[in-house]
């Protein structure tokens, strides 16, 4: 089954000051959630694809990874550790948690448990709602510092709100995520069991796979600062890079930024807005095609 992106896990330190910055790139930005592992978060909606900007509040109630026990928090309080601020984890939609399970465990990258879990939403209308996740892990060896996951929700309606998807920058919708890698064909076959679907070689050091929703674009460091002239976050194996996001109005949110000096490279039709910007993230604007 193929599988489209769902949301990416913004990692930062400070969950107010990330609402800020969402808020100034012209997002409308989702009230504070709380995990009862020690994590919070902030959500960012367009259809069918979120941002989580997740902090770790309370570090003594995060547990400790256990044998096939994935540690959410465990996992993300590593990554602000090792690497800081930035984008730590990549979410694939799911439908059938144990079947994804199976799938990652069969091609060697799997091997953890399926983990459910609840909480209290707040809507724009101030109305509390439960809301429900059923998440199945997948691990690339080559990559300690990715974490990737399919998440199947049980209270959709509860959660999408077409109010949170109004943005005043005009994004409609993700286009895709950026990876990088030294040698993004080693990770060709992880990525094509965890999207189930092909991922194709663009050049010897980019590699793309279309996904239901949003492409999966893996490239070489040195590749990823030419086309959006912003460095490459390091380490080991894949990391994931950039959120891009369509948007018709790419043309104003340039002169906004520009003016509160956001952005700095001028790529034709394409905004981005560097790490130093925006909390350790790369976040791309981009024209519709058509």
């Amino acid at each position: 089954m193929r599988r489209g992106l769902d949301h990416v896990v913004h990692l930062v330190r400070d969950l107010d000051a990330a609402g800020e910055v969402y808020d100034l790139l012209g997002f409308s930005v989702g009230a504070r959630n709380r995990h009862p592992w020690g994590t919070e978060n902030r959500i960012v909606q367009t259809p069918g694809f979120f941002i989580e900007l997740l902090q770790v509040v309370e570090p003594e109630k995060i547990v400790p990874d256990e044998g096939p026990r994935f540690s959410f928090g465990a996992f993300n309080q590593r990554f602000l550790e090792s690497c800081g601020q930035g984008l730590a984890m990549l979410a694939l939609e799911g439908f059938d948690p144990e079947a994804d399970k199976a799938a990652f465990d069969i091609g060697n990258f799997g091997g953890f448990d399926t983990f459910a879990f609840g909480r209290t939403a707040r809507r724009p209308d101030g109305q509390e709602v439960e809301v429900g996740f059923t998440l199945a892990f997948a691990r690339d060896p080559l990559s300690p510092d990715l974490g990737l996951f399919t998440c199947t929700q049980k209270l959709p309606e509860n959660f999408w709100s077409a109010d949170l998807q109004r943005h005043s920058n005009q994004v409609t919708g993700v286009a895709g995520v950026v990876l990088v890698a030294d040698a993004p064909a080693l990770h060709k076959a992880f990525l094509e069991t965890v999207t189930g679907g092909p991922v194709l070689r663009a050049s010897d050091d980019w590699f793309v796979g279309q996904t239901p929703r949003g492409a999966v674009d893996v490239m070489t460091r040195p590749l990823f600062t030419e086309r959006y002239g912003v460095p490459a976050p390091g380490g080991e194996g894949l990391r994931l890079a950039a959120v891009r996001f369509n948007t018709t109005g790419a043309p104003e949110l340039r002169r906004a930024l520009a003016a509160r000096r956001m952005v700095e490279e001028a790529i034709a039709g394409v905004v981005v807005v560097p790490p130093k910007a925006a909390m350790g993230a790369v976040l791309v604007f981009e024209q519709p095609e058509g």
